[in-house]
């Protein structure tokens, strides 16, 4: 009914920057909050970024001045830019969603697969 995929992951060095994408698509009437959460191995999966409809922003306090989220509403995409990557940095990022589905009489949260960031040297 509704997908999220994201795309853009991959292995980097120390550093470096990357940009995640994530799509939604699907019978969708709206999205009130898109968000960036990550998982590495062994731990809680935790919020890193989250935008929600109107402009409010809120970052993981570890990523704050090095990540910036950012949505297209049009094309109903999300963004995170990343920037001077670090090792704790790797994880599996996923991209989350709340959606009203048309059909639906509420908001339900989304998930997509997930993206593996790698930040080694």
């Amino acid at each position: 009914q509704v997908q999220l995929v994201e795309s853009g992951g991959g292995l980097v060095q120390p550093e470096e920057s990357l940009r995640l994408s994530c799509a939604a698509s699907g019978r969708i009437s709206s999205i009130n909050a898109m968000s960036w959460y990550r998982q590495a191995p062994g731990k809680q999966r935790e919020l890193v970024a989250l935008i929600v409809e109107g402009g409010a922003i809120n970052y993981l306090e570890s990523v704050k001045g090095r990540f910036t989220i950012s949505r297209d509403y049009a094309k109903r995409m999300v963004y995170l830019r990343m920037s001077s990557l670090k090792p704790e940095d790797t994880a599996v990022y996923y991209c989350n969603a709340n959606v009203w589905a048309l059909g639906d009489t509420n908001y339900n949260t989304y998930w997509g697969q997930g993206t593996q960031v790698t930040v080694s040297s």
